[in-house]
């Protein structure tokens, strides 16, 4: 979903960072960090749409830093990063770098380098998936002493490969995989990069969730989807939005992208086929028309205080019972808590397992 925004200034300087309780050496950081054996499992996620993390770094990193110092998260996936691969004039592409290939890019690589190294973002390492322009990305940050076991770039699991435009990051913990993704917007209209793309992209999922079903799953990040209609502010609003005057041919296509009818029964269909639990929904069965949408609609227009929930933790059938809190961040329509994007975070917490036997049994 995509808006302007005023820029933010600065306040203050970011909090100092917090120490991670259970540092772990990685191979080949260099960091010396000193290993500890019985490695514990991330428990404390962020998920967050950026809509350009260079932007948002300098905007509004200030506040954003120190909502992170302050909740501490073990990992922190980003969706639209929207920063070019590295690779350009006849050297091929790498989406696992960010590009310097011009002084603008290389300026530009030394901004997000220089805030990722302070505190608190300074204890966490960076994988990146990134498209060819500026469009789309995502990135994976995760504390050095959390080493996930592989890295995947694509639902195909292939080391090799990442998907188009770097929507995908898949990081396999011992007792858990962890899937950050940002969807492929419907569309209005269709044609091959709207309503066809989307419908491939869930196919996707669905045959990814059939592949993977042998360890538990946390799916999050920007699904573009609202599944009920608790999860927008005005259901009839996006029920009958139109682009333009056009109206599809298939009632199921009609209205806003994220909100038509084969959309959400599509979603549906994916939670039931892959045993997934919306982990917010979980926790909080009513609407919160103050604090329970992700997205929010331009201040300006026909979209001013229309929002959306299209942001999640999906978790699998086995973990819900250790959900403790799932929240989002942003409150009401004046984008507090936002930090400049048009996504505010969410958050999710898990508790430990109670005890080595139950931890066992959810990575088997």
């Amino acid at each position: 979903m995509k808006r302007f925004f005023k820029p933010i200034e600065k306040e203050g300087s970011t909090a100092a960072k917090k120490p991670c309780l259970s540092p772990e050496k990685r191979e080949g950081d260099g960091d010396g960090v000193e290993e500890e054996k019985n490695q514990k499992e991330p428990s404390k996620f962020v998920t967050w749409n950026a809509n350009s993390f260079l932007l948002r770094v300098k905007n509004d990193w200030s506040q954003f830093s120190k909502f992170v110092s302050d909740f501490d998260p073990d990992v922190i996936a980003v969706q639209e990063v929207r920063m070019p691969a590295a690779g350009g004039k006849g050297k091929p592409k790498n989406p696992e770098e960010l590009s310097d290939d011009t002084k603008v890019l290389r300026e530009e690589k030394q901004i997000l380098t220089r805030a990722l190294s302070s505190p608190p973002f300074g204890n966490y390492r960076v994988w990146w998936s990134l498209a060819d322009s500026k469009y789309a990305g995502t990135a994976l940050l995760v504390k050095k002493c959390f080493k996930p076991k592989k890295v995947y770039f694509n639902l195909d699991k292939l080391a090799s490969k990442h998907e188009p435009d770097g929507r995908v990051i898949l990081a396999e913990f011992e007792t858990f995989r962890l899937l950050n993704t940002y969807s492929p917007n419907n569309g209005w209209k269709e044609e091959e990069n709207s309503f066809q793309r989307r419908r491939k992209w869930d196919k996707r999922i669905v045959e990814f969730l059939n592949k993977t079903s042998d360890k538990p799953l946390i799916w999050c990040g920007d699904l573009n989807v609202s599944h009920e209609e608790i999860d927008v502010s005005h259901p009839e609003f996006f029920a009958t939005a139109k682009l333009n005057g056009y109206v599809p041919p298939n009632k199921e296509d009609c209205g806003q992208p994220g909100f038509t009818p084969s959309e959400r029964r599509r979603f549906g269909e994916t939670m039931k086929e892959g045993m997934l639990v919306d982990a917010y929904r979980y926790l909080h069965k009513e609407q919160d028309m103050e604090s329970g949408f992700s997205w929010s609609g331009n201040p300006i227009g026909k979209y001013r205080g229309k929002r959306m929930r299209i942001d999640y933790f999906l978790v699998s059938e086995q973990l819900k019972d250790r959900i403790v809190s799932c929240k989002m961040h942003g409150r009401g329509i004046e984008l507090e808590g936002f930090y400049g994007s048009d996504h505010c975070p969410v958050t999710l917490e898990l508790s430990k397992p109670s005890s080595e036997t139950e931890q066992n049994q959810v990575s088997n």
